[in-house]
């Protein structure tokens, strides 16, 4: 099993709270059909040729930043969190650089910084509870 240090396990719960805060920040203006957000997925769902990214694409993956964020603060599940944070940060980023641009709307490319410090957070956070992930925990218990 691994055992973090003291400063492993706090540098892990900063990053956690920090990653989850940026997730759930961003929640309101998925949720609400805020006007950055529904021009994002309509650009993206433009380029996709899918019409229905705008809502639902929006919408599904603000569900999925919810539960990335829940997992990332429990501590037996913040490494499943930080996986799934990965994945969806990895589609923000590349839709950014594909459609949308680094800056979104006159934002100064800071959704496409939150997205770069939430996919680094969490990958940092999974390698530091690498040990944790279900199926690779149990090889590092055996080895």
């Amino acid at each position: 099993m691994n055992h973090l240090s003291r400063a492993q396990t706090v540098l892990s719960w900063f990053l956690q709270l920090a990653v989850a805060g940026i997730l759930l920040q961003t929640l309101f203006f998925k949720f609400t059909g805020a006007e950055e957000s529904v021009y994002i997925f309509s650009a993206v769902g433009r380029f996709l040729n899918i019409d229905s990214v705008e809502p639902w694409g929006r919408i599904g993956s603000g569900v999925l930043e919810l539960i990335a964020s829940l997992l990332l603060i429990v501590p037996a599940t913040a490494s499943i969190g930080a996986i799934l944070t990965m994945g969806v940060m990895a589609g923000a980023i590349l839709s950014h650089l594909v459609v949308l641009g680094i800056d979104v709307k006159g934002d100064g490319g800071l959704l496409f910084g939150l997205a770069l410090t939430a996919f680094a957070g969490s990958a940092i956070v999974l390698a530091l509870r690498r040990a944790q992930i279900p199926v690779i925990g149990r090889f590092f218990e055996l080895a």
